[in-house]
């Protein structure tokens, strides 16, 4: 069998060493649950200033809200976060402090050259993580990585997929698997 593992530098950014023992000589992958390291989101600031734009904009200050709807765009500390809609919850402790983001409609979270999208998204500002579900995609360069639910742990960077998009029955991601899948790209050697 041909050596399964690219060159290191092919993966500083993202290592998939955990998966990596399911790779087959045909670098075609049907994945288990399973956890990958982004470091581009290893230790990011969540506590950094957040930018927004949107088509429109509803605060419900009674109700410690922002309803941000139409190209939604939000970005902080080189992170950014797209959708079609998104409700920021928070708190007035005499300054504004952001404890939840939820977002719907073809979310989509970049850092650097990773790439992780699902149908809803929810960033908890004070567990400083971000999860993803439904139709779950991560890409970076020519890898990539599908499932129903991905949880991305900003302090550590590290990301754990799974085939189904909440505590329900596998198979109910959009996918009739209920399953990790992915490709890794593999260098000619």
């Amino acid at each position: 069998m041909p050596n399964a593992h690219p060159a290191p530098s092919r993966f500083r950014r993202l290592s998939f060493a955990l998966l990596l023992a399911t790779l087959t000589a045909s670098a075609a992958l049907v994945f288990a649950p399973g956890s990958v390291t982004a470091q581009s989101l290893l230790n990011h600031n969540s506590n950094a200033p957040v930018d927004y734009a949107a088509d429109r904009i509803e605060l419900q200050d009674r109700a410690n809200r922002v309803l941000l709807s139409g190209n939604v765009d939000i970005t902080q500390a080189g992170l950014r976060l797209q959708s079609a809609r998104m409700t920021v919850a928070y708190r007035n402790a005499g300054d504004i402090q952001i404890d939840r983001i939820d977002a719907t409609g073809g979310v989509v979270v970049t850092k650097g050259s990773e790439r992780a999208s699902g149908n809803v998204g929810i960033y908890d500002f004070n567990k400083r993580i971000i999860t993803l579900i439904g139709n779950v995609a991560l890409r970076q360069d020519g890898n990539t990585l599908n499932g129903g639910r991905m949880v991305i742990d900003l302090v550590s960077g590290r990301s754990t997929i799974d085939g189904r998009s909440s505590g329900g029955a596998p198979g109910q991601t959009g996918s009739t698997s209920g399953r990790v899948s992915g490709t890794f790209s593999v260098p000619d050697r």
